[in-house]
């Protein structure tokens, strides 16, 4: 620790803080462009300055000078930094007078305009003309894809989004090109950035330089309700704040949460929004001679009620999808154990996670922060760039340390650092196994749904979990068997139980062989083994389920209900409603409640703070918001005396192959279906 005096006011920092870290700890504000904790230190718009006392005297960069740069008084003194003084006062002013020479003041009709740090900064700063009479610079504006939109002109070359793209995203895409006037921000060849992390750039830039092309010129921050709640585009359940005008989500944006997403979010989160609007369902349908048809809430419940009547237990199933909440998922538990049957599923891709183990065997148990301290890192049969790409910045951020060391075995691609390839199928692991570096303090495994839904998922995971306790990735105070999952309810519906019971039938054999089967959400599904019976689609889009089903129920997408949705790594998260179902649309668990009725089973809740507290009572770790109830290491010690067998040899794939295809809300998205095009190579058929 380092003593300093900011403005008169000793305190103590830690020896590695930047003098404008030290001022900000000792409450003073410091205005600044270029700097962000999150990056590295550029020292570009010299708005951060200081006067340091026995210092040069002239200003001082805080942002660029560590406090053990500072020399103490002739006595022994503390060194002092004044942040207020006129000296400072006057050269930021001279430095916002140079932003603002060639800045092109278009406030009025900036996307930026309300929520701009150079609007702010010049309201404390400015002044009220310029002493300047030349013609401002004008910059060319630059393509670099369907998601970010460039006005160059008012460019002040901070930089933050150079080193985003390079240092957290992993890409060498954006850069500086020139000198001086010339100076600008490009892509050199001026093609779309193929980073998953690309939109942050938006939040990144304190100016209106780079905004987001699909929210352009949409709406101002001030006619926005403004409502925090959780993403559920993939496990990670990064925390997001979802802004509506009306009925209507306007644009998505990140919140701060160190534990889980820090403060980036994938594209796909960010840019979905349009995809709530387009091929929503709206009201019921039934299918007769073939068609669907719209009916009422009565019509659809009758004609579900009258099939339930002719139809035994053991032959009615249930499969919830990849976006349902605990709620819904709790509900629907309750309606198929009235009805008598054990035919349910969560597991839609049909993996061999078991949660009659224990917790441990399905989480992601280092916790997503616990892998900034890990040494040694394998991945299974996982993509965590495409499966989870905020969790992926998260490994390369350590791996940027120089500290951990990755190894990779399934599928060879670019994950933005560099691994060690053992190979691509369940015939590696023992290869690795057998030559696996013993000295790691804290190695972790990371299994992806590649190798838990493999033909030979069962004896992978038995084997992996029989080597985590071998090469020390369990042991006292760590666990680093860690299941990572690529869908928002999965690790809820797990919790729940949501499985087949005893002599009780899987995803594949429902689909198959039930005579009604209730489809939550469920899209993700081979309908085409679905021959016979009668469907049930409760969900919120006209996708795969609806168009295979007799009835559809609809109901509302996550931006539309308050839910419960649990992560990869077991943390559970509450999610509230930012706007309204459109037309006769209804929340999930209400739906399911209304349906027990008219079955003659009717659920014991009518309201859904009932649901909650029939729900904390079965399942309290579902009450603690933001925390995490771990799973001891018996879940994957019961694993680990499952039955390996002979591994084969057939290749580990992720079920993720287009990162922007992956749920029914994402394959609405006219935004995401460019960027899939792009991204594949496809020739794209965009109306400008």
């Amino acid at each position: 620790m380092v003593k300093i005096i900011v403005d008169g006011k000793e305190l103590e920092v830690p020896d590695h803080y930047t003098l404008l870290q030290a001022c900000e700890d000792a409450g003073a504000e410091v205005p600044r462009f270029c700097f962000h904790e999150r990056l590295s230190i550029a020292g570009n718009c010299r708005m951060c300055l200081v006067q340091v006392k026995g210092g040069p005297p002239k200003p001082a960069a805080s942002c660029a000078m560590g406090v053990k740069d500072l020399r103490p008084g002739p006595n022994g003194e503390p060194p002092e930094v004044f942040t207020n003084t006129p000296m400072v006062k006057k050269a930021r002013e001279g430095v916002m007078e140079f932003l603002l020479i060639n800045h092109p003041l278009d406030c009025p009709i900036c996307d930026q305009g309300g929520e701009c740090d150079l609007q702010d900064q010049a309201m404390a700063f400015g002044m009220d003309a310029s002493r300047y009479a030349e013609n401002k610079r004008a910059v060319e504006d630059k393509y670099i894809g369907p998601l970010v939109k460039t006005i160059m002109t008012r460019c002040i070359h901070c930089t933050r989004c150079v080193r985003f793209t390079t240092e957290i995203a992993g890409i060498s895409e954006l850069g500086l090109l020139g000198r001086g006037e010339d100076a600008e921000i490009t892509t050199y060849l001026e093609k779309a950035m193929t980073s998953e992390l690309q939109g942050n750039v938006i939040d990144l830039c304190p100016v209106g330089a780079l905004t987001s092309r699909p929210y352009e010129f949409q709406a101002r921050p001030w006619e926005l309700n403004k409502t925090e709640t959780i993403d559920v585009m993939d496990a990670v359940g990064s925390n997001i704040r979802v802004d509506t005008r009306g009925r209507e989500v306007m644009r998505i944006m990140p919140r701060i949460n160190e534990a889980v997403n820090e403060e980036w979010i994938s594209d796909k989160t960010r840019f979905i929004w349009d995809g709530l609007r387009s091929q929503r369902l709206d009201q019921p349908y039934i299918r007769k001679n073939g068609k669907l048809t719209a009916a009422s809430w009565s019509e659809a419940f009758d004609a579900i009620a009258t099939v339930a009547k002719k139809t035994s237990a053991g032959e009615i199933g249930a499969i919830t999808g990849d976006l349902a909440s605990v709620e819904e998922i709790y509900a629907l538990k309750l309606l198929m154990g009235a009805l008598g049957s054990t035919n349910m599923d969560c597991r839609e891709e049909g993996s061999a996670l078991d949660p009659s183990l224990g917790r441990s065997s399905y989480l992601f148990n280092s916790t997503i922060e616990g892998i900034e301290d890990a040494d040694a890192l394998m991945i299974i049969g996982a993509n965590p760039r495409f499966e989870a790409s905020v969790l992926n910045a998260r490994i390369r951020k350590r791996w940027r340390t120089g500290e951990m060391q990755v190894a990779v075995i399934g599928e060879q691609t670019d994950l933005t650092y560099d691994y060690h390839y053992v190979g691509a199928g369940p015939d590696s692991i023992e290869q690795f196994i057998n030559h696996a570096p013993t000295k790691a303090e804290k190695p972790m495994f990371i299994i992806g749904a590649g190798a838990f839904t493999h033909k030979d998922g069962a004896g992978v995971l038995a084997s992996l979990a029989k080597a985590a306790k071998s090469l020390g990735v369990i042991k006292d105070g760590w666990n680093g068997f860690n299941i990572l999952h690529t869908a928002a309810s999965r690790v809820g519906g797990l919790d729940l139980g949501f499985v087949p019971g005893e002599g009780a039938k899987n995803t594949s054999e429902m689909l198959s062989n039930t005579d009604l089967l209730f489809l939550l959400g469920a899209d993700e599904l081979d309908m085409m083994k679905r021959t016979r019976g009668f469907t049930v689609y409760i969900g919120s889009h006209g996708d795969v389920g609806a168009h295979h089903c007799d009835v559809i129920l609809p109901a509302a997408a996550y931006t539309e209900k308050s839910g419960t949705w649990v992560n990869t790594e077991g943390r559970v998260q509450r999610g509230s409603r930012a706007a309204f179902a459109p037309g006769d649309a209804r929340e999930d668990w209400a739906i399911i409640r209304a349906l027990s009725d008219v079955l003659g089973k009717k659920l014991p809740f009518d309201s859904l703070a009932q649901l909650r507290s029939k729900l904390f009572e079965e399942y309290p770790h579902f009450a603690a918001i933001d925390e995490i109830a771990a799973g001891d290491e018996t879940g994957v010690e019961n694993m680990a005396k499952g039955k390996v067998g002979k591994l084969g040899k057939t290749a580990f794939v992720s079920p993720v192959t287009d990162f922007y295809m992956t749920n029914p809300i994402a394959r609405s998205s006219a935004v995401m279906a460019e960027c899939s095009a792009l991204a594949n190579g496809q020739k794209l058929e965009a109306a400008e």
